[in-house]
């Protein structure tokens, strides 16, 4: 064991080194690695705090802030050489500033515990993830939006129960595929909030008797405020819940899309035909098309729901303040960004190369059985009570299945003999483009209410898509600090 690996220990720990193997199986050093430049950031606004309060030589704040940026630019590079040997990132950063700058080293940790330490990084992590997570959510819904307003003269089935249920436009089925990624959206922008505050100066569990300036680091870092209550805040992980929360909500909405594609491209219903850029073949059958990205898809949501799953399991029943158990919170929270975004990625990659089958979408609804309710509404609008018209046009509908022929096939003869309502207008309702028409309550299928959902979606993503522009990127925090006197 190094040296270096006895900086977190003293006399009252025990001199002894730790035993290896207990060592290495506790670190979370192949974890942290990847929170290495927000640690650095955090670090290099704590510097600069501990300046302007006099804890700190302006000479050693200098070193200590040149030596975390030298740092920064060489994980910014990919250059960074973190060794094996430490408990955590936080410990490997301090050792290689007190090795590098001898006793100036010693003094970064000056009021500061790793339980706020760590907060910190965790909250500008998350933080970032989820403002470009949210831009990338944003940006599909932009493209599900133009695909909508393409897709508005195109007739398909609507489903429930997975059977056929009314007509409506291919615009409005793609338009719901983006008002639940929106609520995905909305999540994510409220993980943001609920992250955006700082935790520094926490210390281990009730502050510092040290005349520190907790609203130097937040301002520093572009936090807004910083957190009330430090016990509390040193075991907080509700934010990374948040975040786990609002990964898993965007990849269920895109499991959900992937469904429907998956099921639309298969030759039972053959609504949607995938291009050749994204299908996968078969290793033994040559005949296979397969959509094994959205396939992927939505088989990676299970890892998606798992890291939330995880989160909620890891907290449940600790006490108050800061335990070990929650250095396990790595996993969930460093997978989550690159998993969703992932995702996200396949979908917009894969979207362009789908085109829906107009002809066989709208003859899924030529018989005119989908349109039984539309039959309904015409002898409402009649003056004729609903049940009464309901039960008149099932009579219809089993006159059309005694004699097997497709709804549309009964005469206006047949249809006068159950109900002298029934006329030509109400018979009209059958063709699926006059039914889709039709639905012109707000949000329905009709095409002018498509348009105003399209409108409501652009104007929701770019209203998000702020938000996450909002966010301070981890270079533009460098430069912040950077500019701080010292």
């Amino acid at each position: 064991m190094t040296e270096s690996a006895n900086i977190a220990r003293t006399d009252a720990t025990g001199r002894d080194e730790m035993v290896p193997e207990l060592l290495a199986w506790t670190s979370s050093l192949s974890d942290d690695r990847l929170l290495v430049r927000e640690d650095l950031l955090g670090s290099a606004a704590h510097v600069t705090m501990l300046k302007n309060v006099g804890l700190l030589e302006a000479g050693d704040a200098q070193k200590l802030r040149g030596a975390l940026f030298a740092m920064f630019d060489e994980a910014a590079a990919g250059t960074l050489v973190v060794p094996d040997g430490e408990e955590d990132i936080h410990m490997a950063i301090e050792a290689r500033l007190t090795r590098d700058l001898g006793h100036v080293g010693k003094r970064l940790h000056t009021a500061r515990s790793r339980n706020d330490q760590v907060a910190l990084a965790l909250r500008l992590h998350v933080r970032d993830q989820a403002a470009r997570t949210l831009s990338e959510v944003t940006g599909l819904c932009a493209d599900l939006a133009a695909r909508a307003e393409q897709s508005i003269d195109i007739i398909l089935p609507a489903y429930t129960h997975r059977q056929r249920a009314q007509p409506v436009s291919a615009g409005f089925l793609v338009s719901a595929w983006a008002m639940q990624l929106l609520r995905a959206g909305d999540a994510l922008a409220s993980a943001i909030d609920r992250t955006n505050q700082s935790p520094l100066g926490s210390g281990a569990c009730s502050g510092t008797s040290l005349p520190i300036d907790r609203n130097v680091v937040a301002s520093l870092l572009d936090f807004p405020t910083i957190t009330a209550n430090a016990l509390d805040t040193i075991g907080d992980r509700d934010f990374t819940i948040d975040w786990a929360y609002a990964g898993a909500r965007v990849l269920l909405a895109l499991s959900r899309l992937a469904t429907d594609v998956v099921d639309f491209t298969t030759s039972e219903f053959a609504f949607l035909r995938i291009g050749d850029a994204i299908a996968a073949g078969s290793s033994m059958m040559p005949q296979k098309k397969n959509p094994d990205v959205f396939e992927l898809v939505r088989g990676k949501t299970a890892r998606g729901v798992g890291n939330l799953s995880s989160m909620l399991t890891l907290v449940k029943g600790l006490p108050s303040g800061y335990a070990r158990d929650l250095q396990d919170d790595r996993v969930a929270v460093l997978d989550t960004g690159p998993l969703v975004r992932g995702a996200v990625r396949a979908v917009r990659a894969g979207i362009v190369h789908l085109s829906f089958n107009a002809e066989a979408c709208v003859a899924a609804v030529s018989d005119g059985s989908t349109q039984a309710t539309d039959v309904a509404e015409a002898l409402v609008r009649k003056g004729v009570p609903f049940r009464e018209a309901y039960k008149a046009t099932g009579q219809v509908v089993h006159l059309a299945r005694e004699r097997k022929i497709p709804l549309v096939k009964v005469t206006l003869d047949e249809a006068r003999a159950i109900h002298e309502a029934f006329d030509q207008g109400v018979l009209a309702v059958l063709d699926p483009r006059v039914a889709v028409a039709a639905k012109k309550s707000a949000g329905g299928t009709a095409p002018e209410r498509v348009r105003e959902q399209v409108a409501i979606i652009r104007q929701k993503a770019s209203e998000l898509s702020r938000n996450a522009e909002k966010i301070a990127t981890l270079e533009s925090l460098k430069k912040r600090i950077e500019a701080a006197a010292i």
